[in-house]
């Protein structure tokens, strides 16, 4: 069973199907108590230009008052946020943040599928053979993590890098050092694996055991029948326990920083210079906490996790 998703599509990215209500009925179905919508982000592109991988910036008040409905209509059978899925784009970040800003984002992941904007392109998953294309990949996920406004990385191995392994694995396994580092999974990418795509391949998933990382399953739904599959879900667990990898479920929210989650099962607020420790939950039978107060002297409120509210009440 998969408890949570924060990877989540809708028809509004042009290439989903399906209704926003369909996708949370059959999350409940499977027996979700989390669902994260994270649709494609809008960027600001030339006028002359239609992205057809994503909603155009006009729709975003529609995608936040229909899931915001639907967050209410089914708030006593599951937890809904409503956040995106980007990329990190360095000299767009400026356009899109002013995009965004008023709209209540939950959270967002970090999905490079272009190292440039999406009107130059290429693809990140088209085969290369450019040390320098992997290179930039990598540089680009460290640094947008680094920002504090993305929460795990989705298909981190996107970059389909066709050379010698001994280059992929020595810029993934930086990557997945610092992954580990910072206390974020890696993503089994529900639908890669399912369509055989590249992703989430088992060259990646060696380095990520070596390294000991922790992964967490993204459907990354673009049709609703993908968010209720036991068959499809269990490959993914199944991969993860093939490599090792403890499943991580739960996100919890850092109070000081309205819209920023970090994982339950981590300890550290992800802003860079916040010693705050957050509401978690710890393995079956351990204590969980929140502690309020930072070493650095900011002050966090108790955030309510929705899994500490399933098994153990309110506070």
């Amino acid at each position: 069973m998969l408890l949570a998703n924060y990877h989540t599509h809708t028809a509004r990215c042009r290439h989903a199907w399906g209704e926003d209500k369909e996708y949370v009925e059959n999350a409940i179905q499977e027996g979700m108590k989390v669902l994260g919508f994270s649709d494609h982000c809008p960027w600001i592109f030339p006028k002359d230009y239609v992205s057809h991988t994503r909603m155009e910036p006009q729709e975003l008040d529609g995608y936040f008052y229909a899931l915001e409905a639907l967050r209410q209509e089914y708030a006593r059978d599951i937890t809904i946020y409503i956040g995106f899925e980007s990329e990190y784009i360095p000299e767009l970040m400026e356009e899109q943040n002013q995009l965004l800003d008023g709209y209540p984002v939950d959270y967002m992941i970090l999905g490079e599928h272009f190292t440039a904007s999406e009107v130059t392109g290429p693809y990140t998953g088209f085969p290369t053979e450019s040390e320098q294309d992997l290179e930039k990949y990598v540089d680009l996920c460290i640094a947008g993590m680094e920002t504090g406004k993305y929460v795990y990385v989705a298909h981190p191995d996107l970059i389909h890098y066709t050379g010698p392994d001994e280059i992929y694995e020595e810029h993934m396994e930086r990557l997945c050092r610092y992954l580990k580092g910072k206390d974020i999974p890696v993503e089994i990418n529900l639908l890669g694996v399912v369509e055989k795509r590249h992703y989430t391949s088992e060259r990646f998933l060696k380095i990520a055991q070596r390294i000991g990382n922790s992964a967490i399953i993204g459907c990354d739904a673009h049709t609703p029948d993908r968010l209720s599959n036991p068959e499809y879900i269990q490959t993914c667990l199944d991969l993860a326990q093939r490599f090792g990898l403890p499943v991580t479920f739960c996100l919890g929210l850092c109070r000081k920083h309205e819209n920023l989650f970090v994982f339950c099962s981590l300890q550290k607020c992800k802003i860079s210079n916040c010693t705050a420790e957050i509401l978690t939950f710890p393995a079956k039978g351990a204590i969980i906490k929140s502690l309020n107060t930072c070493k650095n002297g900011a002050h966090h409120r108790k955030g309510v996790c929705p899994f500490f509210m399933l098994f153990y009440g309110k506070f």
